[in-house]
């Protein structure tokens, strides 16, 4: 079992993955949390293996985390796009694969 932290600065208007494709382990825990103000708005969104972002998860309003848990849930890529903000942020990103 091993499990990893990560730490990610999106820049406004900029996309990359957060979370890379396990190879070897399974994937049974993921979480994403915004590092921002409670009291503001930004339009971070979260994808998952859709760079397009056609269909996605959006980090705003008070809840700016997303957990994820089981030996059913997302294998690939995380994407993380930071749109309309006008600001960078800081997404803290945690793992365990098994």
């Amino acid at each position: 079992m091993v499990q990893t932290v990560y730490s990610h600065w999106i820049l406004a208007g900029k996309k990359e993955i957060i979370l890379e494709k396990p190879h070897i382990l399974h994937r049974i825990f993921f979480s994403l949390y915004l590092v921002v103000s409670q009291a503001s708005w930004y339009d971070v969104r979260i994808s998952f293996d859709d760079p397009l972002f056609h269909s996605y998860y959006a980090l705003n309003g008070p809840k700016k985390y997303f957990e994820a848990a089981g030996v059913d849930i997302f294998q690939g890529n995380i994407w993380a796009g930071n749109y309309d903000s006008g600001t960078d942020v800081l997404i803290t990103a945690t793992e365990i694969l098994c």
